[in-house]
């Protein structure tokens, strides 16, 4: 396609985000697909490590003053004036907000800056039908809000869908059903080497005759690890357990050292976060999710990509991705003896485990193919 022929050509397009994490590792095919279509695509957060890397593939950064993932009124006031700037100053065609607080602030400022479309992204309502009334009301009434400020509002989630339609939390004609997806290719059973698999597995001591479990996730209490903790403590012999992910020192839910210790103790094999996730993937027999709220998880699409079995909780997103009993357990949230119970099923049961694992691939390609997400994407910011 020439780049007259190409129809965001000559176009400016900015993501929004608390950090340059997750313009790497959540939006990069959006951000990449808007470039080759001959858009100049920005990134706009808090400065981080990934962002030579991003700009080492032509997506210029913006460093937004005041940034952060947790609760800090005058950092957020900092982070409105900050985007009021730039956005002033860049004049994008398009701002792209994605949740939770860039979402909400991110919308209204686009819009009074004069930004032209205003699209959002919702990753996943930041309440969850457990949660308290008031919290429940102050998430539900920004959102409310905020969408009132955009032209489209995607939604990864079905679930939060329907209840975004049911409580009216966007005009009707602006919502759309996005879900997610990953790179099928690079995701794939035979993208990594039998090799590689035995290396990562010497490197965590863990022998063939051992079921390796593998939460991929932040350090936080959100993500469940309490309940992995306590499960790795009740699990017994033949069960082994990885945590990837780093700490998030923002979040009030960060987990705490001795939490860490007893983590360990327990078995728990914390390596941080790191690049090669890929063949950590290849090194897990099942990969765990005991979240307490999610969008669409991206690990768990990952896993199910690399034909792994899955354990995730019985919450929204999850849903989406496991089928209790076809690839996986769904299990209740906060409940380390169901979380062991599944656990201990899988681990004593290797048919079971391929079954599950032949079974979240065919999911994954039904469902969370990346092309057809970054397709519907560019789709939005020609209406």
């Amino acid at each position: 396609m020439s780049k007259a022929a190409q129809p965001l050509a000559g176009r400016k397009i900015a993501h929004l985000t608390t950090v340059d994490m997750s313009l790497e590792y959540l939006l990069l095919p959006q951000l990449c697909a808007a470039r080759d279509a001959g858009a100049e695509v920005i990134g706009i957060s808090a400065p981080g490590s990934a962002v030579d890397r991003l700009e080492a593939l032509g997506i210029r950064h913006i460093s937004l003053d005041g940034s952060t993932r947790g609760m800090n009124l005058l950092g957020d006031l900092r982070a409105v004036r900050s985007l009021w700037r730039i956005l002033r100053s860049e004049r994008p065609d398009v701002l792209h907000t994605h949740n939770p607080k860039p979402g909400v602030y991110g919308r209204v400022i686009g819009r009074v800056a004069g930004v032209p479309v205003v699209v959002n992204t919702v990753h996943g309502l930041y309440a969850s039908p457990d949660d308290r009334w008031l919290r429940k009301a102050v998430v539900y009434s920004l959102e409310a809000i905020a969408s009132r400020f955009s032209d489209a509002e995607l939604v990864q989630n079905e679930e939060d869908l329907e209840l975004m339609r049911r409580l009216h939390l966007a005009p009707r004609a602006r919502l759309h059903l996005l879900g997610n997806g990953v790179d099928l290719d690079r995701f794939h059973p035979s993208a990594v080497a039998g090799e590689t698999r035995r290396r990562i597995r010497a490197e965590l001591d863990v022998d063939d005759a051992t079921v390796l479990f593998g939460v991929v996730a932040r350090l936080v209490h959100e993500k469940g690890y309490r309940e992995l903790i306590e499960a790795a403590e009740r699990a017994g012999p033949g069960a082994a357990f990885v945590a990837v992910g780093g700490h998030d020192p923002e979040k009030a839910d960060t987990l705490a050292c001795d939490e860490i210790a007893r983590g360990e103790q327990a078995g728990v094999r914390f390596v941080g976060h790191r690049e090669d996730v890929l063949d950590l993937y290849a090194a897990m027999d099942v990969a765990v999710l005991p979240s307490y709220r999610e969008g669409l998880p991206r690990s768990l699409m990952e896993a199910a990509a690399m034909a792994k079995p899955l354990i995730a909780t019985n919450i929204r997103g999850c849903r989406q991705v496991v089928d209790d009993g076809q690839n996986g357990c769904l299990v209740p949230p906060r409940d380390a003896k169901k979380l062991t119970e599944s656990i201990r099923m899988l681990a004593d049961d290797r048919d079971r485990r391929l079954a599950y694992g032949a079974r979240s691939r065919a999911i994954a390609e039904e469902r969370f193919d990346e092309r057809t997400i970054v397709a519907q994407v560019l789709a939005t910011y020609q209406t």
